[in-house]
Protein backbone atom coordinates (compact mmCIF):
# COMPACT_ATOMS: atom_id res chain seq x y z
CA UNK A 1 0.00 0.00 0.00
CA UNK A 2 1.07 3.17 -0.65
CA UNK A 3 2.59 4.97 2.62
CA UNK A 4 0.57 8.33 2.55
CA UNK A 5 -2.68 6.43 2.18
CA UNK A 6 -1.17 4.19 4.94
CA UNK A 7 -0.69 6.81 7.26
CA UNK A 8 -4.35 8.26 6.33
CA UNK A 9 -5.60 4.79 7.58
CA UNK A 10 -4.14 4.87 10.28
CA UNK A 11 -6.06 7.79 11.60
CA UNK A 12 -9.27 5.29 12.01
CA UNK A 13 -7.04 3.33 14.79
CA UNK A 14 -6.74 6.97 16.51
CA UNK A 15 -10.16 7.35 16.31
CA UNK A 16 -11.50 4.44 17.12
CA UNK A 17 -8.73 4.29 20.55
CA UNK A 18 -10.90 7.92 20.95
CA UNK A 19 -14.26 6.50 20.47
CA UNK A 20 -13.27 4.56 23.47
CA UNK A 21 -12.27 7.47 25.81
CA UNK A 22 -15.30 7.68 29.12
CA UNK A 23 -16.99 10.78 27.66
CA UNK A 24 -17.74 11.40 31.37
CA UNK A 25 -14.44 11.83 32.52
CA UNK A 26 -12.03 14.52 31.84
CA UNK A 27 -9.71 13.86 28.82
CA UNK A 28 -6.05 15.13 29.69
CA UNK A 29 -4.50 17.16 26.88
CA UNK A 30 -0.79 17.94 26.48
CA UNK A 31 0.38 20.36 24.06
CA UNK A 32 4.12 22.35 22.52
CA UNK A 33 4.02 25.62 23.41
CA UNK A 34 5.62 27.08 19.71
CA UNK A 35 2.80 27.72 16.92
CA UNK A 36 2.40 23.90 15.74
CA UNK A 37 1.92 22.75 19.21
CA UNK A 38 -0.75 25.97 19.84
CA UNK A 39 -2.48 24.89 16.25
CA UNK A 40 -2.58 21.34 17.06
CA UNK A 41 -4.01 22.00 20.11
CA UNK A 42 -6.44 24.31 18.61
CA UNK A 43 -7.90 21.92 16.33
CA UNK A 44 -8.19 18.81 19.18
CA UNK A 45 -9.97 21.13 21.52
CA UNK A 46 -12.33 21.61 18.65
CA UNK A 47 -13.22 18.28 18.66
CA UNK A 48 -13.42 17.78 22.27
CA UNK A 49 -15.85 20.56 22.13
CA UNK A 50 -17.83 18.99 19.50
CA UNK A 51 -17.52 15.85 21.19
CA UNK A 52 -18.80 17.29 24.55
CA UNK A 53 -15.57 16.20 26.02
CA UNK A 54 -13.87 17.59 29.56
CA UNK A 55 -10.60 18.78 29.31
CA UNK A 56 -7.72 19.83 30.92
CA UNK A 57 -4.90 21.80 28.72
CA UNK A 58 -0.79 22.15 29.54
CA UNK A 59 1.41 23.58 27.03
CA UNK A 60 5.01 22.78 27.87
CA UNK A 61 7.89 24.48 26.43
CA UNK A 62 9.56 20.67 26.09
CA UNK A 63 8.28 17.34 27.61
CA UNK A 64 10.22 15.69 29.82
CA UNK A 65 10.68 12.68 33.03
CA UNK A 66 9.53 15.95 35.52
CA UNK A 67 6.82 16.60 33.36
CA UNK A 68 5.29 12.94 33.42
CA UNK A 69 5.92 11.84 36.65
CA UNK A 70 3.41 14.96 37.59
CA UNK A 71 0.81 13.85 35.19
CA UNK A 72 1.51 10.40 36.60
CA UNK A 73 0.56 11.67 40.09
CA UNK A 74 -2.62 13.97 38.60
CA UNK A 75 -5.00 11.07 38.72
CA UNK A 76 -6.08 11.30 34.79
CA UNK A 77 -6.78 8.42 33.07
CA UNK A 78 -6.93 9.60 29.80
CA UNK A 79 -4.47 11.21 27.74
CA UNK A 80 -3.92 12.85 23.82
CA UNK A 81 -0.22 14.18 23.23
CA UNK A 82 -0.30 16.77 20.58
CA UNK A 83 3.15 17.61 18.63
CA UNK A 84 5.01 16.07 21.34
CA UNK A 85 4.96 12.36 22.68
CA UNK A 86 6.63 10.35 20.00
CA UNK A 87 10.30 10.98 21.52
CA UNK A 88 9.24 10.38 24.54
CA UNK A 89 7.71 7.11 24.18
CA UNK A 90 9.60 5.02 26.00
CA UNK A 91 8.89 7.01 29.44
CA UNK A 92 5.03 7.90 28.65
CA UNK A 93 5.56 3.69 28.18
CA UNK A 94 6.68 3.26 31.49
CA UNK A 95 5.36 6.16 33.50
CA UNK A 96 1.56 6.45 31.98
CA UNK A 97 1.32 2.64 32.64
CA UNK A 98 -2.35 1.42 32.48
CA UNK A 99 -3.85 5.01 31.09
CA UNK A 100 -5.64 5.72 28.00
CA UNK A 101 -3.55 7.38 25.68
CA UNK A 102 -3.63 8.81 21.87
CA UNK A 103 0.11 10.41 21.32
CA UNK A 104 -0.57 12.74 17.58
CA UNK A 105 2.52 13.58 16.80
CA UNK A 106 5.26 14.30 13.93
CA UNK A 107 8.90 14.41 15.74
CA UNK A 108 11.22 11.23 15.45
CA UNK A 109 9.97 8.19 17.72
CA UNK A 110 11.73 5.56 18.82
CA UNK A 111 10.96 1.43 18.04
CA UNK A 112 9.40 0.86 22.08
CA UNK A 113 7.18 -1.94 22.37
CA UNK A 114 3.40 -0.49 23.00
CA UNK A 115 1.50 -1.98 25.09
CA UNK A 116 -2.75 -2.19 24.40
CA UNK A 117 -4.25 1.63 25.53
CA UNK A 118 -1.40 3.47 23.83
CA UNK A 119 -2.32 4.58 20.16
CA UNK A 120 0.92 6.75 18.22
CA UNK A 121 0.12 8.15 15.20
CA UNK A 122 3.30 9.39 13.12
CA UNK A 123 4.34 10.21 9.63
CA UNK A 124 7.90 8.78 10.26
CA UNK A 125 6.66 5.09 11.29
CA UNK A 126 5.45 4.75 7.79
CA UNK A 127 8.44 6.33 6.09
CA UNK A 128 7.15 10.02 5.30
CA UNK A 129 9.63 12.79 6.77
CA UNK A 130 7.47 14.52 9.58
CA UNK A 131 9.60 17.27 9.39
CA UNK A 132 8.92 18.76 5.84
CA UNK A 133 5.85 16.81 4.71
CA UNK A 134 3.47 17.13 7.51
CA UNK A 135 3.25 19.48 10.95
CA UNK A 136 1.78 18.13 14.77
CA UNK A 137 -1.42 20.08 14.13
CA UNK A 138 -1.41 18.44 10.16
CA UNK A 139 -1.58 15.03 12.07
CA UNK A 140 -4.23 16.60 14.62
CA UNK A 141 -6.06 17.73 11.82
CA UNK A 142 -6.28 14.45 9.67
CA UNK A 143 -7.46 12.69 12.95
CA UNK A 144 -10.15 15.85 13.84
CA UNK A 145 -11.12 15.12 10.00
CA UNK A 146 -11.55 11.39 10.34
CA UNK A 147 -13.69 11.70 13.47
CA UNK A 148 -16.03 14.21 11.80
CA UNK A 149 -15.95 15.23 8.28
CA UNK A 150 -16.97 18.82 9.24
CA UNK A 151 -13.49 19.66 10.04
CA UNK A 152 -12.07 19.89 7.01
CA UNK A 153 -13.14 23.42 7.77
CA UNK A 154 -10.35 23.66 10.14
CA UNK A 155 -7.56 22.60 7.19
CA UNK A 156 -6.09 26.76 7.69
CA UNK A 157 -5.11 26.33 11.05
CA UNK A 158 -3.50 23.32 10.21
CA UNK A 159 -1.30 25.61 7.34
CA UNK A 160 -0.31 28.01 9.96
CA UNK A 161 1.17 25.50 11.85
CA UNK A 162 3.28 23.93 8.98
CA UNK A 163 4.27 27.39 8.52
CA UNK A 164 5.09 28.19 11.76
CA UNK A 165 7.20 24.79 12.24
CA UNK A 166 8.98 26.00 8.34
CA UNK A 167 7.64 23.77 6.36
CA UNK A 168 6.97 26.14 3.71
CA UNK A 169 9.54 26.55 0.54
CA UNK A 170 7.52 28.49 -1.90
CA UNK A 171 4.97 25.99 -1.53
CA UNK A 172 4.31 22.82 0.59
CA UNK A 173 5.21 19.26 -0.03
CA UNK A 174 2.23 15.55 0.33
CA UNK A 175 0.38 15.81 2.61
CA UNK A 176 1.05 19.73 3.56
CA UNK A 177 -0.02 20.40 0.56
CA UNK A 178 -3.28 18.51 0.16
CA UNK A 179 -4.02 20.09 3.42
CA UNK A 180 -3.57 23.52 1.84
CA UNK A 181 -5.92 22.46 -0.86
CA UNK A 182 -8.30 21.85 1.79
CA UNK A 183 -7.95 25.08 2.84
CA UNK A 184 -8.30 26.89 -0.50
CA UNK A 185 -11.42 24.87 -1.63
CA UNK A 186 -13.10 25.92 1.77
CA UNK A 187 -12.47 29.34 1.18
CA UNK A 188 -10.40 29.53 4.48
CA UNK A 189 -6.88 30.46 2.78
CA UNK A 190 -6.11 32.77 -0.48
CA UNK A 191 -2.32 32.22 -1.86
CA UNK A 192 -0.85 35.12 -4.06
CA UNK A 193 2.54 35.43 -5.27
CA UNK A 194 4.15 38.13 -3.90
CA UNK A 195 7.41 39.59 -2.18
CA UNK A 196 8.22 36.76 0.69
CA UNK A 197 9.02 39.67 3.54
CA UNK A 198 7.57 39.90 7.00
CA UNK A 199 5.15 42.20 8.35
CA UNK A 200 4.20 42.92 4.72
CA UNK A 201 0.58 43.39 6.12
CA UNK A 202 1.39 45.30 9.45
CA UNK A 203 4.48 47.09 9.03
CA UNK A 204 6.05 50.63 6.90
CA UNK A 205 7.01 49.59 4.05
CA UNK A 206 10.81 50.92 5.03
CA UNK A 207 10.55 48.39 8.28
CA UNK A 208 9.90 45.39 6.26
CA UNK A 209 12.68 46.28 4.17
CA UNK A 210 15.20 47.02 7.02
CA UNK A 211 14.41 43.84 8.90
CA UNK A 212 14.33 41.49 5.71
CA UNK A 213 17.56 39.08 6.44
CA UNK A 214 15.88 36.22 4.79
CA UNK A 215 15.89 37.15 2.01
CA UNK A 216 19.02 39.65 2.34
CA UNK A 217 18.77 43.08 0.37
CA UNK A 218 22.18 44.36 -0.35
CA UNK A 219 23.08 47.55 1.05
CA UNK A 220 19.19 48.05 2.34
CA UNK A 221 18.55 45.15 5.33
CA UNK A 222 19.54 46.26 8.59
CA UNK A 223 19.68 50.41 8.40
CA UNK A 224 16.21 52.06 8.47
CA UNK A 225 17.59 55.15 6.67
CA UNK A 226 19.51 53.30 4.18
CA UNK A 227 15.57 51.55 3.60
CA UNK A 228 14.17 55.11 3.10
CA UNK A 229 17.00 56.28 0.87
CA UNK A 230 16.59 53.02 -1.72
CA UNK A 231 12.50 53.97 -1.69
CA UNK A 232 13.29 57.76 -2.63
CA UNK A 233 15.47 56.43 -5.25
CA UNK A 234 13.39 54.42 -7.13
CA UNK A 235 10.61 57.31 -6.69
CA UNK A 236 8.33 55.54 -4.05
CA UNK A 237 7.84 58.00 -1.07
CA UNK A 238 7.81 56.29 1.81
CA UNK A 239 4.90 58.49 3.93
CA UNK A 240 1.51 59.10 2.31
CA UNK A 241 1.01 62.23 0.51
CA UNK A 242 0.35 65.16 3.10
CA UNK A 243 0.24 62.84 6.48
CA UNK A 244 3.21 61.95 8.88
CA UNK A 245 2.01 58.56 8.19
CA UNK A 246 4.22 55.72 6.39
CA UNK A 247 3.15 53.91 3.31
CA UNK A 248 2.40 50.01 3.64
CA UNK A 249 2.85 47.41 1.07
CA UNK A 250 -1.15 47.84 0.54
CA UNK A 251 -1.07 51.53 -0.30
CA UNK A 252 0.93 51.06 -3.30
CA UNK A 253 -0.34 50.66 -6.56
CA UNK A 254 0.08 47.88 -9.10
CA UNK A 255 3.35 49.38 -10.93
CA UNK A 256 4.75 50.92 -7.61
CA UNK A 257 4.92 47.38 -6.37
CA UNK A 258 6.28 46.16 -9.52
CA UNK A 259 9.07 48.54 -9.18
CA UNK A 260 9.99 47.82 -6.19
CA UNK A 261 10.23 44.23 -6.61
CA UNK A 262 11.93 45.20 -10.00
CA UNK A 263 14.58 47.31 -7.61
CA UNK A 264 15.02 44.47 -4.94
CA UNK A 265 15.71 41.64 -7.39
CA UNK A 266 18.30 44.08 -9.53
CA UNK A 267 20.18 44.75 -5.73
CA UNK A 268 20.36 40.93 -5.26
CA UNK A 269 22.22 40.53 -8.81
CA UNK A 270 24.96 38.90 -7.28
CA UNK A 271 23.27 36.47 -5.10
CA UNK A 272 23.16 32.81 -6.49
CA UNK A 273 18.86 33.43 -6.94
CA UNK A 274 17.81 37.02 -7.23
CA UNK A 275 14.51 36.81 -7.73
CA UNK A 276 14.47 34.33 -4.42
CA UNK A 277 12.43 37.69 -2.69
CA UNK A 278 9.38 36.22 -4.76
CA UNK A 279 7.36 33.50 -3.25
CA UNK A 280 3.42 32.23 -2.00
CA UNK A 281 1.96 34.22 0.00
CA UNK A 282 -1.03 32.55 2.19
CA UNK A 283 -3.57 34.78 3.09
CA UNK A 284 -6.62 33.84 5.88
CA UNK A 285 -9.53 34.93 4.22
CA UNK A 286 -11.77 35.55 6.83
CA UNK A 287 -9.00 38.22 8.60
CA UNK A 288 -9.15 41.89 7.98
CA UNK A 289 -6.62 43.10 5.28
CA UNK A 290 -3.37 45.03 7.29
CA UNK A 291 -4.11 42.64 10.47
CA UNK A 292 -1.62 40.58 12.74
CA UNK A 293 -3.61 37.68 11.19
CA UNK A 294 -4.23 38.44 7.83
CA UNK A 295 -0.50 36.69 6.07
CA UNK A 296 -0.16 33.02 7.65
CA UNK A 297 3.53 33.57 8.34
CA UNK A 298 2.49 36.63 10.76
CA UNK A 299 -0.57 34.32 12.42
CA UNK A 300 1.73 31.92 13.51
CA UNK A 301 4.36 34.47 14.53
CA UNK A 302 1.26 35.81 17.12
CA UNK A 303 0.81 32.23 18.46
CA UNK A 304 4.62 31.55 18.95
CA UNK A 305 4.78 34.49 21.08
CA UNK A 306 1.65 33.64 22.84
CA UNK A 307 3.07 30.16 23.94
CA UNK A 308 6.86 31.70 24.41
CA UNK A 309 5.23 34.59 26.91
CA UNK A 310 3.34 31.84 29.06
CA UNK A 311 -0.19 32.82 27.26
CA UNK A 312 -1.00 29.81 25.07
CA UNK A 313 -4.45 30.47 25.74
CA UNK A 314 -5.10 33.41 23.82
CA UNK A 315 -3.38 31.77 21.01
CA UNK A 316 -6.05 28.94 21.26
CA UNK A 317 -8.50 31.46 21.09
CA UNK A 318 -6.87 33.18 18.13
CA UNK A 319 -7.26 29.83 16.15
CA UNK A 320 -10.77 29.26 17.19
CA UNK A 321 -11.87 32.59 15.88
CA UNK A 322 -12.71 34.24 19.48
CA UNK A 323 -12.20 37.93 18.60
CA UNK A 324 -11.14 39.18 22.45
CA UNK A 325 -8.88 36.87 22.95
CA UNK A 326 -7.58 37.29 18.96
CA UNK A 327 -7.23 41.14 20.38
CA UNK A 328 -5.34 40.42 23.52
CA UNK A 329 -3.02 37.83 21.63
CA UNK A 330 -2.08 40.63 19.24
CA UNK A 331 -1.53 43.05 22.59
CA UNK A 332 0.68 39.74 23.77
CA UNK A 333 2.64 40.26 20.57
CA UNK A 334 4.09 43.41 21.10
CA UNK A 335 5.52 42.42 24.40
CA UNK A 336 6.90 39.21 22.96
CA UNK A 337 8.61 41.41 20.15
CA UNK A 338 10.40 43.63 22.93
CA UNK A 339 11.55 40.40 24.50
CA UNK A 340 12.79 39.75 21.13
CA UNK A 341 14.48 43.13 20.66
CA UNK A 342 15.93 42.94 24.39
CA UNK A 343 17.67 39.68 23.77
CA UNK A 344 19.27 40.87 20.51
CA UNK A 345 20.64 43.71 22.33
CA UNK A 346 22.25 41.41 24.93
CA UNK A 347 23.36 39.07 22.14
CA UNK A 348 24.79 42.17 20.56
CA UNK A 349 26.79 43.01 23.29
CA UNK A 350 28.26 40.17 24.82
CA UNK A 351 29.42 38.46 21.62
CA UNK A 352 33.21 38.78 23.09
CA UNK A 353 31.79 36.26 25.98
CA UNK A 354 30.84 33.24 23.24
CA UNK A 355 32.28 30.17 22.20
CA UNK A 356 33.47 30.83 18.69
CA UNK A 357 35.52 28.89 15.85
CA UNK A 358 35.35 29.36 12.22
CA UNK A 359 31.81 27.31 11.60
CA UNK A 360 30.35 26.94 15.00
CA UNK A 361 28.74 29.60 17.80
CA UNK A 362 27.36 28.57 21.35
CA UNK A 363 25.75 31.68 22.80
CA UNK A 364 25.12 31.02 26.65
CA UNK A 365 23.08 33.18 27.99
CA UNK A 366 22.59 31.61 31.21
CA UNK A 367 19.91 33.79 33.34
CA UNK A 368 20.12 36.95 30.75
CA UNK A 369 17.97 35.64 28.80
CA UNK A 370 14.35 33.85 28.97
CA UNK A 371 14.89 29.94 28.00
CA UNK A 372 11.46 30.56 26.39
CA UNK A 373 13.06 32.19 23.52
CA UNK A 374 16.52 31.09 23.73
CA UNK A 375 15.12 29.17 20.47
CA UNK A 376 13.95 31.90 19.12
CA UNK A 377 17.35 34.31 19.43
CA UNK A 378 19.25 31.25 17.67
CA UNK A 379 16.92 31.17 14.53
CA UNK A 380 17.11 35.07 14.53
CA UNK A 381 20.75 34.73 14.42
CA UNK A 382 21.05 31.41 11.97
CA UNK A 383 19.28 33.53 9.46
CA UNK A 384 21.29 36.71 9.77
CA UNK A 385 24.03 36.88 7.34
CA UNK A 386 26.94 37.55 9.79
CA UNK A 387 27.83 33.77 9.69
CA UNK A 388 28.64 32.17 6.52
CA UNK A 389 26.04 28.90 5.46
CA UNK A 390 26.59 25.92 7.47
CA UNK A 391 27.61 27.56 10.55
CA UNK A 392 25.67 25.75 13.71
CA UNK A 393 24.53 28.09 15.71
CA UNK A 394 23.98 26.81 19.60
CA UNK A 395 22.00 28.78 22.16
CA UNK A 396 21.51 28.30 25.83
CA UNK A 397 19.59 29.21 28.78
CA UNK A 398 18.40 28.51 32.45
CA UNK A 399 15.33 26.82 33.04
CA UNK A 400 14.74 26.22 37.12
CA UNK A 401 17.29 23.38 37.29
CA UNK A 402 17.33 22.96 33.58
CA UNK A 403 19.64 24.08 30.66
CA UNK A 404 17.49 24.92 27.27
CA UNK A 405 19.59 24.33 24.41
CA UNK A 406 18.54 25.49 20.89
CA UNK A 407 20.59 24.14 17.73
CA UNK A 408 20.05 25.87 13.95
CA UNK A 409 22.45 26.20 11.05
CA UNK A 410 22.69 28.98 8.65
CA UNK A 411 21.73 29.03 5.17
CA UNK A 412 20.22 26.63 3.08
CA UNK A 413 22.63 23.20 3.88
CA UNK A 414 21.77 19.93 2.38
CA UNK A 415 22.85 16.39 4.14
CA UNK A 416 22.75 17.95 7.75
CA UNK A 417 20.27 16.20 10.67
CA UNK A 418 20.33 18.69 13.51
CA UNK A 419 18.49 16.20 16.03
CA UNK A 420 21.32 13.51 15.23
CA UNK A 421 23.92 15.86 15.98
CA UNK A 422 21.89 17.33 19.05
CA UNK A 423 21.66 13.60 20.20
CA UNK A 424 25.53 12.57 19.59
CA UNK A 425 26.24 15.88 21.74
CA UNK A 426 23.91 14.70 24.98
CA UNK A 427 25.05 11.05 24.46
CA UNK A 428 28.32 12.23 25.20
CA UNK A 429 27.39 14.06 27.81
CA UNK A 430 23.94 14.00 29.92
CA UNK A 431 20.52 15.15 29.03
CA UNK A 432 17.75 14.85 26.76
CA UNK A 433 17.72 15.67 23.15
CA UNK A 434 14.40 16.23 20.35
CA UNK A 435 12.90 18.30 17.54
CA UNK A 436 13.80 18.12 13.58
CA UNK A 437 16.35 17.75 11.33
CA UNK A 438 16.27 21.37 11.22
CA UNK A 439 15.65 22.66 14.34
CA UNK A 440 16.80 20.27 17.03
CA UNK A 441 16.84 21.11 20.82
CA UNK A 442 17.88 19.69 24.02
CA UNK A 443 17.23 20.04 28.02
CA UNK A 444 20.60 18.72 30.34
CA UNK A 445 20.74 19.49 34.57
CA UNK A 446 22.75 22.60 35.23
CA UNK A 447 25.29 20.86 37.06
CA UNK A 448 25.49 19.17 33.67
CA UNK A 449 26.39 22.39 32.00
CA UNK A 450 30.31 22.01 31.79
CA UNK A 451 30.31 18.86 30.49
CA UNK A 452 27.57 19.20 27.83
CA UNK A 453 29.69 22.43 27.00
CA UNK A 454 32.99 20.13 26.68
CA UNK A 455 30.85 17.60 24.34
CA UNK A 456 29.09 20.53 22.38
CA UNK A 457 32.58 21.94 21.48
CA UNK A 458 34.05 18.72 20.49
CA UNK A 459 31.20 17.24 18.39
CA UNK A 460 30.30 20.92 16.39
CA UNK A 461 33.90 21.25 15.58
CA UNK A 462 34.30 18.01 14.38
CA UNK A 463 30.89 18.58 12.09
CA UNK A 464 32.21 22.31 10.79
CA UNK A 465 35.58 20.46 9.31
CA UNK A 466 33.23 18.64 6.87
CA UNK A 467 32.12 19.86 3.58
CA UNK A 468 28.99 21.92 3.39
CA UNK A 469 26.63 20.99 0.80
CA UNK A 470 24.19 23.11 -0.59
Amino acid sequence: MDPYEEFKRSMANAVDAFRKFDKFKTVRVISHMDADGISACAILIRLLNQENMKYSVSILNQLDIKNLNELAVEGYEQFIFTDVGSGQLKSIVEILKGKKIIILDHHSTHEVSIPDGITQINPNLFGIDGGKEISGAGVVYLFAKEARKENEELAHIAVIGAIGDVQEDDGFRTLNNEILEAAVRNKKIEVKRGLRFFGMETRPIHKVLEYSTDPYIPGVSGSESSAIQFLNQIGIYPKKKNSSDWKKFGDLSEDEFKKIVAAIILRRIDEDKPDDVLGNIYYLVEEKKESATKDAKEFSTLLNACGRMGKASLGIGACLGDKKTKMRAINNLNDYRKEIVNALKWYESNKENFIKDKRYIIINAKNSISSTIIGTLASMVSKSNEFQDGTYVMSMAYSEEHLKISLRISGRVKGIDLKEIMHEIVGKSAGEAGGHKYAAGAIVPIEKEEEFLSAANDVLSKKAMEEVVR
